[in-house]
């Protein structure tokens, strides 16, 4: 991030570790039919079972803030005057994060809490169940952000015979709540790294805060949806990471994209 000059981003997605205190992992498996197997399915049909990978990272920091701020104030220095930033991040740090930008980059930058809800994956018994991540927003200039309203994908009305048919059918803006399901561990999308950000979130970041044609950064880019997204919506992209497993993926996923 040093080597990139002042200004140059219009957007800023940043999705750093969570500081959860062990190793994120993603398994990656295939089972084939086979008459030999004693691996029994449905319908009295064998199975073989194999394992392909295991993508990991380490996710504890001695001291999580000697390694997160330094970089939030990196992504500040990159940010166009029209700029925004996303930090994403979920209960663990999220509130510590609001009080630190307010003091690093002054509380009137302060846009929005967005609430990322999904309800996918396990449940604790032994308390609410946490499935939601939280995002914050910030920009450069209170009084010249961009923000894109209409290009932002709309969603259904939650009660749609309480608004007219032309609004019913075109959706509403949504708010700072964004109901959307996880990666699917079987969909198409997935890529098979550990902490992967669905599409549809990272396209709503892009479409609202910046236009074609515009550069978008992230430097925690994980699986590279960033990218994905940005490529998608015409904008240009820088995409880094220093985990070698990340950037293989990222190299594969966004081979099309890449100059």
């Amino acid at each position: 991030m040093r080597s990139l000059p002042d200004e140059s981003f219009t957007l800023v997605y940043m999705d750093p570790p969570f500081n959860t205190g062990r190793a994120q992992k993603r398994i990656t498996s295939s089972v084939t039919s086979s008459s030999t197997s004693s691996r029994a399915g449905f319908g009295g049909r064998t199975y073989d079972f194999s394992l392909k990978s295991v993508t990991s990272y380490d996710d504890s920091f001695v001291d999580y803030w000697e390694f997160l701020a330094p970089r939030i104030m990196e992504a500040w220095r990159l940010l166009s005057p029209q700029g925004t930033l996303y930090l994403h991040l979920d209960w663990r740090e999220v509130h510590y994060a609001k009080v630190a930008l307010d003091q690093m980059v002054g509380r009137e930058h302060f846009l929005n809490e967005i609430i990322w809800a999904y309800d996918y994956g396990a449940k604790s018994k032994t308390r609410w169940p946490t499935k939601h991540d939280t995002i914050l927003v910030y920009v450069k200039d209170p009084s010249a952000y961009i923000f894109n309203s209409d290009q932002v994908d709309r969603e259904p009305y939650m009660a749609p015979g309480l608004v007219d048919a032309d609004k019913a059918a075109r959706g509403k803006l949504p708010t700072d709540v964004w109901w959307h399901t996880i990666v699917s561990p079987t969909g198409k999308e997935k890529t098979g790294y550990a902490t992967q950000k669905p599409l549809g979130v990272l396209r709503r970041v892009i479409q609202a805060s910046s236009r074609p044609g515009d550069w978008v950064l992230d430097p925690f880019a994980g699986s590279g949806t960033t990218g994905h997204a940005a490529a998608e919506l015409e904008r240009k992209f820088v995409v880094m990471d220093s985990n070698p497993e990340a950037l293989e993926i990222m190299e594969t996923r966004l081979a099309g994209y890449l100059a």
